[in-house]
Formats: structure tokens, C-alpha cells, sequence
């Protein structure tokens, strides 16, 4: 397996002079960072959504403590332990 470090000493040395040449005062995002955060904005609003549509499916019905000890006797009987 090739040495990383070679090439990332490499790949520093010719990305340290375009380094220079940009204002550091007018440092910008640019296009990349708008399609990044736009994606990152898709996302969120997909899983959002996705999740929007399964806790409609989840029902909070709450048990009585009659109907809880109902369904414990009826478990235990069914796996025989009495």
C-alpha cells in the first residue's frame, strides 16, 4: 500500500499557492457550498416528511390497568409460565 503522506504532502504543496492568490477578506461559500447546504437542506425536509408520515400511523391509545394485566395473564398463560 502507497505511503498516504507522499501524496498528501503533495497535494498541500500545490494547493498553498492558489491559497494565496484568494482576498482572505472576501472569502465566499461559493456555488459548492450552496449545492452542499441545499442538499443538506433536501434532506432534512425529506426525513421530516418521512417521519411526519409514520408517527400518523403510531396509535397513542393508552391501556386501562384492567386491560394491562388482562394481556399479562393471557402472555403468560401462552408461554406457560403461570
Amino acid at each position: 500500500m502507497p505511503d498516504m503522506s507522499a501524496s498528501v504532502s503533495l497535494a498541500m504543496t500545490h494547493l498553498v499557492p492558489l491559497a494565496k492568490e484568494v482576498d482572505e477578506n472576501k472569502v465566499t461559500p461559493g456555488v459548492l457550498g450552496f449545492i452542499v447546504f441545499a442538499a443538506m437542506a433536501l434532506a432534512v425536509w425529506a426525513l421530516m416528511k418521512s417521519m411526519n408520515r409514520h408517527m400518523g400511523k403510531v396509535k397513542f391509545k393508552e391501556t386501562s390497568e384492567q386491560d394491562a394485566a388482562s394481556a399479562r395473564t393471557s402472555a403468560d398463560s401462552r408461554t406457560g409460565q403461570g
